[in-house]
């Protein structure tokens, strides 16, 4: 049977490149600089799959043309590389979030790749089943070390205001979100993927003004489960693909199918949401 991605993938990648003036480049040859998934098979090349809609509120109708389901799970624990460390053993290679991830292990952070910081990041990477575990720092190791020191509390540094009433948490520092009612999570910490440059999801304070389970992208006609705009174009939205990707989203902030669908159910229109920060690399 023909997979939804192999039917849309390809118009869609033809389109936002013609969009942009310039001819689709060969899916086999991505540039040098481009990381890629670690294991063969276990990922795609990145692709135009979230709302491009910046400012304007989306003007697709409230309809029922459901959404297509995730027809496999996607293993969030594969690393992207760059191509010539994928079948190294213990990389070299400085990480693309080298500096962030010798903090979290507690190393020096020096943003240099040593023998030393090869095998903690390595072990770490053992521990969480992180794959290939080759000491390379990046979006996904630390991604989960970003998770992993939050998930006690959060908010520990008191950035997102509490409330009386609930607010969905967005701090792109870390590219995580949760919800809060005062002091309460009424949804745990999750990793996100914020917009990338040119992109960027809007700080301050906004607004759950729209939400639509079965949104499909007004522009690339592209499926979005689970949107609860907030700010012009900009949502909350499930995607198909892995999260912890090297480059971000164009404004919204993309989670995974299941914590998307869990979101769905904590959240309300009017409800407020609070979003600070930058995400790393911009």
């Amino acid at each position: 049977m023909t997979r939804w991605r192999d039917r849309i993938l390809p118009p869609l990648l033809a389109a936002a490149f013609l969009a942009a003036g310039a001819a689709p480049a060969p899916a086999e040859e991505p540039a040098p600089d481009v990381l890629v998934p670690g294991i063969a098979g276990a990922g795609h090349p990145e692709y135009p799959m979230d709302t491009p809609d910046q400012v304007l509120p989306p003007t697709q109708p409230d309809g029922e043309v459901p959404v297509p389901e995730p027809e496999e799970e996607v293993d969030e624990l594969v690393e992207y590389l760059p191509r010539n460390a994928t079948k190294a053993a213990c990389t070299a290679q400085k990480g693309l979030y080298q500096r962030q991830v010798e903090r979290l292990l507690k190393l020096r952070v020096d943003g240099k790749q040593s023998a030393a910081d090869c095998k903690a990041i390595r072990a770490f990477q053992v521990r969480q089943k992180i794959k290939p575990a080759n000491g390379y720092a990046g979006p996904v190791t630390w991604g989960r070390l970003e998770l992993l020191a939050a998930r006690k509390n959060p908010n520990a540094a008191g950035k997102c205001p509490v409330r009386s009433h609930p607010v969905a948490c967005v701090d792109l520092n870390r590219e995580l979100m949760w919800v809060q009612k005062g002091r309460k999570l009424t949804y745990p910490v999750v990793n996100i993927r914020s917009g990338r440059a040119g992109y960027r999801t809007r700080t301050g304070w906004h607004t759950v003004y729209w939400r639509h389970k079965d949104h499909w992208s007004t522009i690339y006609d592209t499926p979005m489960p689970f949107s609860q705009f907030f700010d012009g174009g900009q949502a909350f939205h499930a995607v198909y693909g892995a999260i912890a990707t090297p480059t971000g989203s164009r404004g919204c902030v993309n989670l995974t199918y299941k914590n998307a669908e869990k979101l769905w159910s904590v959240l309300r229109k009017g409800d407020r949401v609070y979003i600070w920060g930058k995400r790393p690399g911009l």
